[in-house]
């Protein structure tokens, strides 16, 4: 069962406006690839909420593998990978591993205030600027 917003429409707010942004663009690095053999790069993720972090913690397969946890989480987030709007846990196993890494990084950037950004000052010129703490590369932290 996926849970919606009934007070907000698909795209709540772009975060150009006062409101608070619930969806977050993407594109996979690599794409999934549907039954069909057509690959989908763009998608949406939505915030996370509490619910959607306590309920795979009763799933079956995340109690028998820790590590599928992930699986569910991001399964439950993604409301769209290209023309899919079905996600659920076996699409996003069938990712590939850099897809999957990807979702990873990008859950925590956006459920993470929905942004990793930080104000720093360079310590030779004392220049103020920002730099993303989770990295602009997948990979990087």
């Amino acid at each position: 069962m996926r849970r919606t917003a009934a007070a907000a429409p698909p795209h709540a707010d772009d975060g150009a406006g006062a409101g608070l942004r619930t969806e977050f663009p993407f594109t996979l690095p690599r794409g999934y690839v549907d039954e069909h053999g057509t690959v989908h790069r763009d998608g949406v993720m939505r915030l996370a909420t509490a619910r959607d972090e306590l309920v795979p913690l009763r799933d079956d397969r995340v109690r028998e593998n820790a590590a599928y946890l992930s699986v569910v989480l991001i399964s439950r987030v993604v409301t769209r990978i290209g023309t899919v709007d079905d996600i659920h846990p076996g699409v996003i196993e069938d990712l590939f591993a850099s897809d999957l890494a990807f979702l990873q990084d990008f859950y925590r950037r956006v459920n993470a205030e929905g942004h990793t950004r930080a104000a720093v000052t360079c310590p030779s010129c004392r220049e103020e600027f920002a730099v993303d703490l989770a990295g602009g590369r997948l990979g990087e932290s």
